[in-house]
């Protein structure tokens, strides 16, 4: 199962942090990785973590401003997100295998 928290409202160049937890999978084992869909928009991969070697992926769109990272013992996966732009407003969705969440929605708006 995975639960995604910590969306929510924000004005541009602010910063949230995104957390899920993915009971029952062992992240040490899975790559795991952040998807996000905005209105009337296919869902998009925002970034992903290796399993074993914690390396770390990015959109071209976040990259410099997002930072994944995991915690293998608690099985959590976070997303600091900082500079915070409109276009960053989707329901964002946490990834693993086949598996999505329920997502959360992030709104960038003044």
């Amino acid at each position: 199962q995975l639960v995604e928290s910590g969306g929510g409202l924000v004005q541009p160049g602010g910063s949230l942090t995104l957390s899920c937890t993915a009971s029952g999978f062992n992240l040490g084992y899975y790559a795991i990785g952040w998807f996000r869909q905005a209105p009337g928009q296919e869902r998009e991969g925002v970034s992903c973590i290796s399993s074993s070697d914690g390396i770390a992926y990015y959109a071209d769109s976040v990259q410099g401003r997002f930072t994944i990272s995991k915690d293998n013992a608690k099985d959590t996966l976070y997303l600091q997100m900082n500079s915070l732009k409109p276009e960053d407003t989707a329901v964002y969705y946490c990834n693993v295998e086949s598996y999505f969440g329920q997502g959360t929605q992030v709104t960038v708006a003044s």
